[in-house]
């Protein structure tokens, strides 16, 4: 179905597609992750088992994908989301479930508020007050310094700036009038379940489920767990 993506900047994006019969979703990562984390696996089997064509992506400067990790910021993956959907749309295909985990669940949001072709969303343990998340996670470092100590992931400016200048994505909440499942760790300490209340307060068509004692990463059985509230929540629709 798909040779190769690149986005508007010429890098060429790492994903990995399996086809299917029912509606395709694209699962979008967080913060120094990429397509092939352990929740991402097991939410992409789950929705293969149940029929569906599965997208995963690592974001430009990500996993296998080009780019430099700098460079990495919301604003640049949304735009990057909207290359792996130009890229879709030109293979004849222009609806899609799109799945994302904390900043990649902020991704999402930002471009189905704006891009017709996201027809359900998923977001899993999704970061809303980005500013309130640099200031949390990274305000006792500065550029150029390892985050989370990942040689791999130094903090840039461009991201702090990022994030900051978002602020929250709690108000386009209310521009979401697709189907909006959020899944939720209570045990998250990384992006507080609070997020999640804040922005479905704002979303008409948002159902929010707590997950217990899940933890960021949907670890063990939460995988599992939130892999079947996908799956049973799209064979709803």
């Amino acid at each position: 179905m798909l040779d190769e993506i690149r986005n508007e900047h010429g890098e060429r994006l790492d994903f990995t597609f399996r086809p299917g019969e029912r509606q395709l979703v694209v699962i979008g990562h967080g913060v120094t992750a990429n397509k092939d984390r352990p929740w991402a696996l097991t939410i992409a089997e789950a929705l293969e088992t149940a029929g569906h064509a599965t997208l995963r992506l690592s974001f430009s400067g990500n996993g296998g994908s080009e780019g430099k990790f700098e460079d990495s910021t919301i604003s640049k993956e949304v735009a990057d989301l909207g290359s792996v959907f130009d890229a879709l749309e030109n293979a004849g295909n222009n609806e899609v479930c799109y799945v994302g985990h904390s900043m990649g669940a902020a991704v999402g949001v930002l471009r189905a508020s704006r891009d017709p072709r996201i027809r359900k969303l998923v977001s899993l343990g999704g970061m809303v007050d980005t500013a309130d998340f640099c200031q949390r996670k990274f305000g006792a470092l500065n550029p150029g310094e390892f985050m989370w100590d990942k040689p791999e992931c130094p903090l840039s400016q461009a991201f702090i700036d990022d994030l900051h200048g978002i602020g929250t994505t709690a108000p386009r909440g209310a521009e979401i009038t697709i189907p909006w499942l959020l899944v939720h760790g209570t045990a998250d300490d990384v992006v507080p379940i609070r997020d999640s209340e804040t922005i479905a307060e704002h979303a008409p068509h948002a159902r929010l489920v707590a997950l217990e004692d899940a933890d960021h990463v949907f670890t063990g059985a939460a995988a599992h767990q939130c892999a079947t509230f996908i799956t049973d929540w799209l064979r709803t629709l």
